[in-house]
């Protein structure tokens, strides 16, 4: 998917509904020039990150984002994780800073339109490695996709999934009785696998949470932190009679028999934050969070 073509695809985005009351222009016309630094800009298309955008086209001059070497990304949490799969999709990576135009914005910086080249050039760059899903339905079709964020398997009727959990080929839990259970990596672990009550795990940790949802049997397994280099097999048991659907972020897989997670360790994305606002800090302080 080209980068420009991000906004037209399917997205689901935090979206803030309401318009900002922009700045003042630059002032400093050598800051208004981002075209020539390589720096592209994206929007989501929802108003608020529409608004701002023109904004910032009235402010800047930027380079076409096809070409562009790094990208300003406007928008929420959904939007960054849409156009951060567009460029494991198309192969290519190029470091992201985010402005939140959504609700949460944990992947984004602060909506700050001034002195954009400055922030930019001061960034600190943070690596994230996607986990990679090969999903086996029970029809035999075999679907393989990163996540960046996690990777869950969610029952789809009203009776609870049976699932057989395997660490690098040893089967850990024969059955697990569940709604569900996923696999997080650092960079996801404040979002679905939090909400599971899974374990925040350090940015810098190289380790993967492996975290059930609304677990039947056993009942006081509340997960495990596993090392990233592991492979994690869930083999749907029953699949017929409690159909089972894997997601890998925002892409869903429909009546699986067996989904197997790595760690893509070829392929990486980079994130640029605002040093008080890098995204390894903001997990490490999720956990004293209240």
């Amino acid at each position: 998917m080209p980068y420009a073509d991000v906004g037209q695809a399917p997205y689901r985005d935090s979206g803030a509904g309401h318009f900002i009351a922009y700045g003042a222009a630059v002032t400093d016309p050598n800051d208004r020039d981002l075209a020539s630094t390589g720096i592209g800009l994206l929007a989501s298309p929802t108003d608020a990150a529409q608004a701002a955008e023109k904004s910032l086209r009235r402010r800047y001059q930027w380079a076409d984002a096809a070409d562009a070497t790094s990208l300003v990304v406007i928008g929420g949490d959904g939007f960054m994780l849409q156009t951060l799969h567009a460029m494991l999709d198309a192969g290519q990576s190029k470091p992201l800073f985010g402005m939140n135009r959504g609700t949460v914005g944990f992947l984004m910086n602060e909506w700050k339109p001034d002195r954009l080249a400055a922030r930019i050039a001061g960034a600190k760059a943070i690596r994230v490695a996607p986990l990679a899903m090969r999903a086996t339905t029970i029809t035999g079709e075999t679907f393989v996709r990163p996540a960046i964020n996690e990777i869950s398997l969610l029952r789809q009727t009203r009776q609870t999934a049976k699932i057989e959990l395997s660490v690098s080929d040893r089967v850990v839990m024969p059955e697990l009785v569940c709604d569900g259970v996923l696999v997080a990596t650092p960079a996801g672990s404040t979002a679905y696998n939090f909400s599971a009550r899974g374990p925040i795990l350090p940015l810098a940790a190289k380790m993967l949470a492996l975290t059930p949802i609304a677990p039947f049997r056993p009942r006081r397994w509340t997960g495990a932190i596993l090392p990233d280099d592991v492979s994690v097999g869930l083999r749907v048991l029953e699949a017929h009679n409690r159909p089972v659907s894997a997601v890998a972020d925002q892409f869903e897989v429909r009546d699986v028999a067996q989904v197997d997670v790595t760690l893509d360790r070829d392929r990486s994305l980079t994130l640029l934050f605002d040093p008080e606002h890098a995204l390894d800090e903001r997990i490490a302080m999720e956990q004293f969070t209240t």
